[in-house]
């Protein structure tokens, strides 16, 4: 297998056998699944949705469907679309904070709407986005991921505790042991898989984790089914579900994190080819894979999906297998299509407790936010980036944990200005243009 590995794998257009490639793409989507799933989730919740109902059902199985169509255009391409390489796309966790603050001011309409535009403008960045990178050096994308981490690492402990939002926490069972037990089981069960087993058990540890947990909150009664009883085999799409709802503050707000997200897809295209071939990515697959992240963005707005983007967990398989084939991670879009077009698969999803999502998505945020450390990891410590990454997280993590400090605010700007990743990108672009290097 190493031979092989070393060999053929490390081009892109070569595939290894299908009895090889079908577990290899299985792999690619238990390494991912759920972290697709998990901002559509928090997402329906801020929006008001019912946990575990029909428009949740819906929201999730959007977030599976067009995580792989947004795959192939990555790997299969077509024309300028696509890198062409084993870049896996899913439900971005960076638009979680906006997204959010708009579905619950405005509703998902706008929220939507807003994805569907950002989306047509992120594709439009693939023709330019060589020419921005510069902006966005180590420094100002760390601090952004970290942001991202840091402000979703609460709602993983209210869902472990047992609930997303406040209209949805029993006051005489929010925090309690039976809740917490469940979290506590993901956790322990995905920590055991993650570094004392190896191969497709590593990779799929939280998925396990939280496999474990949904059996023991099965056990304790906390799990309905009904949902799935009453779930079809099979749905078609509807297009623009809540509507069409312009505002502009909504899209530049999602268009700000779409280039924060180009820029991240830029550095996984280049972990991509650097892990499985040992080369710098070429302007065409950069290009490329920023048209694939844009277009996928914009069509699964229109049905009700949210922003899609590379998923950086899956660049670690590459590294891992030294697989390259763009085949295998073929075959997992073409499974995560499966997955969402059944819509009991998505009322499976739906029917879990809180908190045995609260357990796997403490670990998952908790891992963003070390996504970000590693990456300012790259920045050197001189005073100058040290006073932006302080001046930075202070506004942009501040704003977020005192909200009135902006009450004043008119609509969208305030939602932004408490959003943590929106001030916190913004200040830390801007101080890196103005501060002058210090020697």
């Amino acid at each position: 297998m190493s031979e092989t590995v070393n060999g053929s794998y490390s081009d892109p257009d070569n595939t290894p056998p299908i009895g090889e490639a079908i577990p290899l793409g299985f792999q690619h989507v238990l390494a991912m699944f759920a972290s697709n799933v998990t901002p559509s989730v928090i997402v329906a919740g801020a929006a008001g949705l019912a946990f575990g109902g029909s428009e949740q059902i819906y929201l999730i199985q959007m977030a599976m469907l067009f995580a792989g169509v947004a795959t192939l255009f990555q790997t299969v391409g077509m024309g300028p679309v696509g890198a062409r390489l084993p870049i896996m796309q899913g439900t971005s966790f960076a638009f979680v904070a906006v997204l959010a603050g708009v579905a619950a001011t405005q509703g998902l309409g706008v929220a939507l709407t807003a994805c569907v535009i950002a989306g047509i403008i992120h594709f439009l960045l693939g023709s330019v986005i060589g020419s921005l990178r510069w902006m966005f050096p180590p420094l100002v994308t760390g601090l952004v991921i970290l942001a991202i981490g840091l402000y979703l690492i609460p709602v993983g402990i209210k869902y472990a505790a047992g609930g997303a939002a406040d209209f949805q926490m029993a006051a005489e069972s929010f925090g309690s042991l039976k809740h917490w037990s469940v979290a506590l089981c993901v956790i322990v069960v995905a920590l055991l898989c993650k570094f004392l087993s190896t191969g497709l058990i590593s990779n799929a540890a939280v998925l396990i984790g939280i496999v474990a947990g949904y059996l023991l909150a099965f056990a304790n009664g906390m799990v309905n089914f009904a949902p799935v009883g009453g779930a079809s085999w099979f749905a078609g799409l509807q297009p623009f579900p809540y509507g069409f709802e312009f505002s502009l503050g909504a899209v530049i707000g999602v268009t700000l994190v779409s280039i924060v997200s180009a820029i991240e897809t830029v550095g996984d295209a280049s972990a991509t080819t650097k892990a499985g071939a040992g080369r710098e990515a070429t302007d065409e697959e950069i290009s490329g894979a920023t048209y694939a992240d844009g277009l996928g963005t914009a069509v699964a707005g229109v049905f009700g999906g949210l922003p899609n983007t590379s998923f950086s967990q899956n660049v670690g398989i590459v590294g891992m297998t030294g697989i390259m084939s763009r085949h295998v991670v073929t075959i997992a879009g073409i499974i995560m299509i499966i997955c969402g077009l059944i819509p009991k698969i998505g009322a499976i999803v739906a029917s879990m407790p809180l908190p045995v999502l609260g357990g796997g998505v403490m670990v998952m945020f908790g891992m963003v936010a070390s996504a970000g450390m590693n990456v300012l990891g790259e920045t050197k410590m001189t005073r100058r980036n040290m006073v932006i990454i302080a001046l930075s997280l202070s506004v942009g993590l501040g704003l977020n944990l005192v909200p009135s400090a902006v009450q004043y605010l008119p609509g969208i700007i305030k939602v932004l200005a408490t959003s943590a990743v929106a001030p916190t990108a913004l200040v830390a672009v801007v101080l890196n243009l103005i501060l002058p290097d210090d020697d």
